[in-house]
């Protein structure tokens, strides 16, 4: 194997490694919206349901909630917590969810 084929295996591998590891990532910053916005985002109570929102909709309301734009006893407080690449993973995470 050429060494350009070699590093292509590599990165290719690599790549697949840190997919995994946003999904894990995504999955473990999910399960704090549990109590409140239940299992994957299946809310049972008047909290709302996460799973299946529009990715770039939820960015938004987060985004919201961190600049004090849309009103929340817990959740401004909750979204200045994250950082923008979590609010991405957390937008991928519950629009994949259904």
């Amino acid at each position: 194997m050429s060494l350009s084929r070699l590093t292509l295996a590599v990165l290719l591998l690599l790549a697949g490694f840190n997919l995994q590891a946003e999904g894990r990532n995504a999955a473990l910053l999910a399960s704090s919206c549990a109590a409140c916005h239940g299992t994957q985002g299946h809310s049972v109570g008047g909290t709302p349901s996460l799973a299946g929102l529009d990715r770039l909709y939820f960015i938004e309301q987060m985004q919201q909630f961190q600049r004090g734009e849309r009103p929340a006893t817990v959740m401004m407080q909750h979204a200045r917590g994250y950082t923008e690449e979590e609010i991405r993973l957390l937008a991928d995470y519950f629009a994949a969810q259904k």
